[in-house]
Formats: structure tokens, sequence, C-alpha cells
């Protein structure tokens, strides 16, 4: 049988700018180590998901300004605790046994940066979620 830790540590990409070093916090540590590569990871479908939350929302998005639409983001992430919860579970299900287990530890910090990093890859990507061209 496959070993699970190995395969999802296999398929994580390397960001070389997500630095490691003894004298950062466990909990920075863990977010560079283990947080940030998943996100990368999951970009895709964190930019789907968002697609399909904006458009339960009846595309009200794509009528704002692009600061407003920052905003939207921002504001859907902290106040949706639906989509919240289901942001958390798509990075949360890609830790090893071992991560999840330093995770539960300080769950409630860890999920605040989680949670700004996918923001922040939402906001980065926000051309990513403009409305589809329907081919005539």
């Amino acid at each position: 049988m496959e070993n699970r830790e190995s395969n999802l540590l296999a398929i994580r990409p390397i960001i070389l700018s997500a630095k490691v070093s003894e004298n950062m916090s466990t909990d920075e540590q863990f977010q560079n180590k283990t947080i940030r590569p998943i996100a990368k990871l999951q970009n895709e479908l964190l930019i789907e998901v968002f697609r399909n939350y904006i458009k339960k929302r009846k595309n009200t998005f794509y009528e704002l300004s692009l600061e407003k639409r920052m905003s939207f983001i921002e504001n859907a992430i902290q106040k949706d605790m639906k989509l919240r919860n289901s942001l958390k579970g798509m990075i949360i299900g890609q830790f090893t046994v071992n991560e999840y287990l330093l995770y539960v530890e300080n769950s409630s910090a860890l999920n605040k940066r989680m949670m700004n990093i996918v923001r922040e890859r939402l906001q980065a990507n926000i051309q990513l979620l403009e409305r589809e061209l329907i081919p005539t």
C-alpha cells in the first residue's frame, strides 16, 4: 500500500520564497512549510470554488470596481462561515497526520494565517475570477 504522507508531500510545490528558520515562531514555520505550499497546490480549486460562490451571489461581484472586488473577497472569507469552512477543509485535507496534530495544537491562530493566505491568493489572481466568456 502506498504511503499517504509521502504522496501528499511529493505533490506539493516548492516555494523558494517561503523560508523556514529556527528563529521563526512555530506558527510561522508551519505556515511557510505546510500552508503556503498546499494553498499553491490547491490554487485552481480555490479559484473555482470562489467562482461558484460569486455565481451563487447572483454575479454581483462582476458589477463592482476592482477595489470593491478586493473587499468582496475579504468580506466573504471573513464573514461567510460556510465558505470559510469549505476553504479550510480544502487546505486541511492535504495535511499529513503529523501536520494535523501540529495544527490542532493552535488551530485558531493557524486558521487565521490560512485564511489570510487564501485571501491573498484569490486577490492576487483576481483576473482569473473574471466572468468566463461564452463562445457564440
